[in-house]
């Protein structure tokens, strides 16, 4: 059971996490295994050539782990980044991007996540991408204050 809504979130990205709303970040659905969020496409994510800038896709990556970090231990709100690792795969359409953020590793002090990133262009429903379709795959680690 998550121990943040969606909504709670949503409220906390728009009082303390001004880039969430610059980015468009949406929390999409947590379940079980993880969550969704959504990068809502503005004509600002566009790099020359016509794809989605990396910057976009990395803060995306980020606030889901956070976002997955506080789903499972509640509003720490002082869970930080200690490092991130992203790849990416293909060239992104203009368009949202949609993100799959699961857990690694939850330990007491750091958590591991994963971040598999969708061009929302393919599909409607987020639930039906494939692994052939992933755009960026990120990795990060997180360090917990002590509660």
């Amino acid at each position: 059971m998550s121990k943040i809504t969606v909504q709670d979130f949503q409220q906390l990205a728009s009082e303390r996490l001004p880039f969430a709303e610059l980015m468009g970040l949406q929390l999409q659905s947590i379940d079980a295994d993880g969550l969704w969020m959504r990068a809502c496409y503005n004509d600002s994510f566009l790099r020359p050539g016509g794809t989605i800038a990396g910057p976009v896709m990395m803060g995306l990556a980020d606030a889901a782990i956070y976002a997955l970090i506080l789903s499972r231990i509640g509003p720490v709100e002082l869970a930080v980044t200690t490092s991130l690792n992203i790849n990416f795969l293909r060239k992104p359409a203009p368009g949202d991007i949609v993100a799959r953020a699961t857990p690694l590793k939850f330990g007491k002090r750091l958590v591991i996540g994963e971040v598999a990133m969708y061009s929302a262009s393919q599909h409607t429903d987020i639930e039906n991408f494939t692994d052939r379709e992933i755009v960026a795959h990120a990795t990060a680690t997180y360090s917990i204050p002590p509660i």
